[in-house]
């Protein structure tokens, strides 16, 4: 699978685009964080009569990853203006975020018991071009993005980020009807005896998408939330915080077994987070550190998107497959990498290239961090005697090929073995890439032959030298000892990741 295919070769899908300002805001965000081949605006279910009419949209953009199912609804609804801040805030309500969170739950009970019923188009032409998984395995997450409402909350409060409060204690019509429980600018469980819908502003939007943006890492931290406010609930535990970003800075701070997130003790019976947690991570040397290491990492997301708008365009070099959901689950090993792992594939990705010479072919695995990590083959082949382009091109894919299967003869743990070839030299004006998935479960003495053969003709991983590395999500910890403790920060977590409060770790 190569991007360079000038006209389309295999099946195209056209995406829709956003109507309103805010869903195309909107899917710019989730087109960046999520990529384009996983991102779907204004997604179609088939409710036609007798084959008649067009189809009715599911919902304002759906992500489909894996498993995990993310269903966002997007109002931009006007706030109103009667002088009546609580009257104000319940139309506002009811419009912005009680109806679109109908929407999503609408959503996903289509897609649990009709899977087959989605389209990209209205018309109900062009079926979704990815699997959505059964019923059973599918998680879900309804997401409310309500627009308007950032500069009267900021005014209400006199300052502050404009983001929504929290306040689990909130349920259903206690938003908007009970004047003694409601509380502009707070929301809680749109409906109590529905699933939990996350509620996000104009603010706390970009703030979470440009936070958490991978697939991976805004997934874990919707997963952490839910089972946070579950947890609560079930216990009878009050969880209030001041925005979205508070939240999120408790999150990326604490650290603790392979994690981030803080866990509820047991001798508690409320958590109140307050406003300012999230200023003082951006302001840590901490947060520019990170965002400084990982600007190579958008080396990966761009490698990505070259595969999936070639994927989407049906101008792919060469497929074994027609089929658009197969092709995805490669690009699916790239996508699920988490930003600090993408810093480390990148860097070696483009030391590679930058190392191999001319004459020269370079070669690379890099085993897994984590368990369920794949295998990853690069392999970096120069052109040096001006052949064809075709002849070339399918030299260099085999011999991806055979470095797969020589992986599996070294690394005979490996189960999932992806392959990345490119050509030699940075200064390459165009480019071109090929990627490879070996499901290396079914492994048999023919194939281990097989393997070995190659591994002899073509001295394959015969002169291995073998390196350690270590990536940390905040590289200069250390500096932590400069920062100047803002309010009440003694007893906050420490920016370096440990865990400990900053007063009994680099506070001290």
């Amino acid at each position: 699978m190569e991007p360079s295919a000038p006209t389309p070769r295999f099946p195209v899908v056209v995406r829709a685009k956003g109507v309103t300002p805010a869903e195309r805001y909107l899917q710019r965000l989730c087109d960046r964080s999520f990529l384009s081949l996983w991102s779907y605006p204004r997604v179609f279910r088939d409710q036609k009569v007798s084959g008649k009419g067009d189809g009715k949209e599911l919902c304002d953009l759906l992500v489909v990853f894996g498993d995990d199912v993310l269903i966002f609804s997007d109002k931009s609804c006007a706030f109103p203006r009667t002088g009546n801040i609580q009257l104000d805030w319940s139309r506002w309500f009811r419009t912005a975020v009680a109806k679109s969170a109908e929407q999503t739950w609408g959503a996903e009970r289509w897609l649990r018991e009709h899977p087959n019923r989605i389209f990209v188009d209205r018309a109900c032409t062009q079926p979704f071009p990815l699997e959505i998984p059964p019923a059973d395995q599918m998680r879900a997450h309804r997401m409310v993005v309500a627009h308007n409402v950032a500069d009267r909350c900021a005014a209400f409060f006199k300052g502050g980020s404009g983001t929504l409060m929290f306040d689990s204690t909130l349920t259903g019509k206690d938003h908007y009807q009970d004047p003694n429980k409601c509380q502009p600018f707070n929301v809680g469980w749109v409906d109590a005896a529905r699933s939990f819908v996350h509620v996000l502003d104009d603010a706390s939007l970009d703030i979470l998408l440009n936070a958490r943006d991978t697939i991976t890492d805004f997934v874990d931290y919707l997963r952490w939330k839910e089972e946070l406010v579950c947890s609560a609930r079930n216990r009878g535990i009050v969880i209030c915080y001041c925005g979205e970003e508070d939240l999120l800075a408790n999150y990326v701070m604490e650290f603790k077994d392979g994690r981030h997130g803080f866990s509820l003790p047991n001798d508690i019976n409320g958590v109140f987070l307050q406003e300012g947690d999230w200023a003082y991570f951006q302001s840590s040397p901490q947060r520019a550190a990170q965002l400084e290491a990982d600007k190579i990492s958008h080396v990966w997301d761009d490698l990505i998107e070259t595969f999936n708008k070639n994927i989407l365009d049906g101008t792919s070099y060469s497929a074994t497959t027609p089929l658009i959901a197969d092709r995805e689950k490669i690009m699916r090993f790239l996508a699920r990498e988490p930003r600090v792992r993408r810093r480390m594939l990148a860097d070696l990705l483009l030391g590679l290239i930058e190392n191999t010479t001319e004459t020269h072919r370079g070669t690379r695995v890099v085993l897994p961090s984590n368990p369920g990590d794949p295998h990853y083959c690069f392999l970096v082949l120069p052109n040096p005697f001006g052949r064809p382009w075709e002849e070339y091109r399918e030299v260099r894919s085999h011999l991806l090929e055979a470095l797969c299967f020589v992986t599996k003869l070294v690394f005979p743990d490996a189960l999932d073995i992806i392959g990345l070839a490119t050509d030699a030299g940075v200064e390459t004006v165009s480019r071109s890439e090929d990627s490879l998935y070996l499901d290396a479960r079914n492994w048999s003495e023919e194939l281990e032959a097989h393997a070995r053969g190659l591994q002899r003709d073509l001295g394959l991983l015969t002169n291995l030298k073998t390196f350690r590395d270590k990536v940390v999500e905040y590289p200069d910890q250390q500096m932590v000892d400069r920062v100047e403790p803002g309010p009440n920060a003694r007893n906050k977590p420490c920016p370096c990741g440990s865990g400990k409060k900053y007063k009994k770790c680099h506070g001290r």
